[in-house]
């Protein structure tokens, strides 16, 4: 049943996320479209239970669809979408319709809520943050909003009276924790992207009579670039090792950890690789690398993420370190 469903997911973003699509919502085309036909799909609630509609999936389940998020450069939070509502889920929620994207949240002016980095802020229908300690799903239409770097990013800030009427979701939950898991799994698709781009074009590009591929030079690089592509997908399937549809927050660190140290150099070798030509807008190599670099840092950088191992082993754990590394990455 894995399989097929991820089969019918990679059908689906075959066919309708190509990259002219990816580009196009970027420089602003509304992406409401793509998200009907994923919402229609079902893949957005993989992660909720049966009785609910959705396909009763445990993360590590689902892994492969949420890195397929970041093979293909999904424009629309789906990866934020499952984890968000499989969270509203558990919290006995009712779902909106709508894609949701995950952010952290800090007090704004007068008493709301501001967002200074959202993951997919201008194309999300809504943000699930935390205000006053509590998470809150607040709908995006009613932010005054910023562009962000990234092109489909956006600062938001929410007025008192939108929280005050916002949706509150009981319990205590680690919002970065899960914002970490999709992105980890998204940089390890994106990853996947680069490395096969790379191996195309190394064995297309001709110089001196022969595939630059045949040069030792560009065959250590891509040695390289594959052994940062294959770690860090080894350890998204860490950050995704869960029996429920909920991430454990040192698994997490150590996906989050590996793939933003993997993003920097990958994107750097594949650049590299493609005699920077790839940093062209007609190369669709740059709609993975910007990724690579926009979420390197989304929901914490790899210094950050050492800093949650290192003050385990220190100050939370007694034994030796290689019991924190048995309980971080064992299989269930």
């Amino acid at each position: 049943m894995h399989d097929f469903l991820t089969e019918g997911l990679q059908k689906l973003l075959q066919d309708e996320c190509t990259p002219h699509l990816v580009r196009a919502i970027e420089a602003g085309e509304p992406a409401g479209t793509l998200w009907s036909k994923i919402e229609v799909s079902g893949f957005a609630d993989a992660l909720l239970p049966e009785s609910a509609g959705g396909a009763g999936l445990a993360l590590g389940e689902v892994y492969p669809l949420l890195e397929l998020c970041g093979t293909f450069a999904v424009p629309v939070p789906l990866a934020h979408t499952m984890l968000a509502r499989a969270l509203l889920a558990q919290a006995d929620v009712e779902r909106p319709l709508g894609s949701i994207t995950i952010a952290a949240g800090v007090p704004g002016g007068s008493g709301g809520v501001r967002c200074t980095e959202v993951a997919f802020g201008r194309v999300a229908d809504w943000v699930l943050t935390s205000a006053e300690d509590a998470a809150v799903l607040l709908p995006v239409h009613q932010a005054l909003g910023a562009r962000g770097v990234f092109p489909l990013d956006a600062a938001l800030e929410w007025s008192e009276a939108s929280v005050a009427q916002s949706v509150r979701v009981p319990g205590r939950y680690d919002l970065q924790v899960h914002h970490a898991c999709a992105t980890a799994a998204q940089i390890a698709g994106a990853l996947a992207s680069v490395l096969a781009r790379s191996l195309q074009y190394a064995n297309d590009r001709q110089q001196f009579g022969r595939p630059i591929g045949k040069f030792q030079a560009i065959q250590h690089q891509l040695s390289v670039l594959a052994e940062h592509t294959f770690a860090a997908r080894m350890a998204a399937q860490i950050g995704c090792q869960s029996e429920t549809c909920t991430p454990e927050r040192l698994r997490v660190a150590v996906a989050k950890a590996r793939t933003s140290e993997a993003a920097l150099e990958a994107a750097s070798i594949a650049h590299s690789v493609h005699g920077a030509l790839g940093f062209t807008a007609e190369f669709d190599l740059q709609l993975h690398t910007r990724r690579l670099y926009a979420w390197r840092g989304a929901a914490g950088s790899e210094s950050y993420w050492h800093m949650v191992l290192g003050d385990e082993l220190v100050n939370r754990r007694e034994g030796l370190a290689l019991d924190l590394i048995r309980a971080t990455t064992d299989s269930h």
